[in-house]
Order: C-alpha cells, then structure tokens, then sequence
C-alpha cells in the first residue's frame, strides 16, 4: 500500500525547471532514502510533498491527501500525519526541551499538562534522551539536538517521517544513532524518507535507495552503483 505516489510530476522553483516526470511510490512502513548531487532537487522534491513548494505538474498523493489541490486550510491536517526533520534543528532556543515539545504538542491543540507531560516523556525515551527534559538547547551537542528534533517530528506524525540531510552536521557516531531511531521508527510502521549525501550512512542502512540524476529520479537495485 503506497503512503506516497507520484505521477507525471514536474518541479519548479520559480519558474525554472528542477524535476521533470518523477513517477514512484513509497509504500507504509518503507525505509527509503533520497541521494543526489548537493542542487540536484532533493530539498525541493521534499518541500514538494510536504507542500511547502507549490506542485505545478502532475500528482502527488501523500496519506491520502491529494498535494495538486491541497487548500491551505488541509495542509495543517496533512503536516499533522507528517513529521519533517531538517539541517540544522530549528530548536526554540528561548525554552528547555520540555516546553519545546510541549509546544509543538499545543499546536495541534493537545493542552493537557498531564497527558502532554506523559507523551513528551515516552516521545523522549525513543530518542535516548529522557534526561534532557529540562536543558536549554545551548547545553546539547549537535547530535543531541538532532534527536530532539526528531522527538519533535514523531510527538505528532503519525505516519511519514521525512528527514533532509539530517545526519549533515553530526560526527559518524550521532550519524549512526539517528540512523538507529529511524530503524526503530519503521519497526513500528512508520515510513521514514531520508535525504542525504552521506553515502557511508546510505550503505550501512539502505533498504531502497532512490537518485535524482539528469533531473529525474532513478532507483538504485545494486548499493555498488553509489558514486
């Protein structure tokens, strides 16, 4: 069952071509990652299916919502079965990690403090960070920040976690521990797209290894075709 499918698409920054007829599907639970030359697209193509990026050609089904004729008023819906990772943390520096999470709890109107207090602790211990609850973002590594933003985009997604270049400012261990969280979360079924550059990563972990090339996308059968 595709949790992701597009057809025909074409991708647009402006008005300059950046994609042209992308046609594939990621099914639920699949762990899939996104290669590419640094400019290829990768950035936009997910930009693109979290419709942060207008879609202006083709199809493009994501957990049922159809991104062609989003409204502006779904795409919170849609972002709700989302959660998306990014470079560099986008971390609230003004509060602790706990009213970071918190936050983003109360967006989509979940206000209970107890039940909130209960969810942000479980969120926590997926992410080997249980201890942190009460740090302010300056006190952490870059690796522990990346793991706290990964608690914050699996606090509410239900479904699809996507992930651009989330390893780019780790060292190789932190790398290999938010590979190791997006394993776990697609043991519990939830698809993770993860686009990188880091090829180490991509052979240690890759299950289906997608690559934009002359701006389209071709998939990878053979991991010796990495280069």
């Amino acid at each position: 069952m595709s949790i992701i499918e597009l057809k025909n698409v074409s991708i647009y920054q402006k008005e300059k071509l950046i994609l042209s007829n992308l046609n594939f599907s990621i099914g639920k639970g699949e762990f899939v990652f996104l290669i590419g030359k640094v400019g290829s697209g990768k950035s936009s193509l997910l930009k693109t299916i979290y419709a942060d990026l207008p879609l202006l050609s083709g199809d493009i089904e994501v957990c049922g919502f159809n991104i062609s004729k989003i409204t502006s008023r779904s795409i919170p819906y849609l972002r709700r079965k989302l959660g998306i990772i990014f470079q560099d943390f986008q971390i609230l520096s003004d509060r602790n990690i706990h009213d970071n999470l918190e936050f983003a709890l109360k967006v989509i109107g979940k206000k209970s403090k107890s039940l909130n207090k209960l969810t942000i602790s479980d969120t926590l211990k997926k992410v080997d960070m249980v201890d942190k609850d009460q740090k302010m973002p300056h006190e952490l590594s870059g690796g522990e920040l990346q793991r706290i933003a990964i608690a914050r985009a699996i606090i509410n997604a239900q479904e699809i976690i996507i992930a651009d270049e989330p390893t780019g400012n780790l060292d190789a261990e932190s790398s290999i521990k938010v590979m190791e969280i997006f394993k776990n979360l697609c043991s519990e079924n939830k698809t993770v797209f993860v686009a990188t550059h880091n090829y180490d990563i991509v052979k240690k972990y890759a299950t289906r290894v997608l690559k934009i090339e002359l701006m389209n996308i071709i998939e990878l059968h053979n991991i010796d075709e990495l280069n």
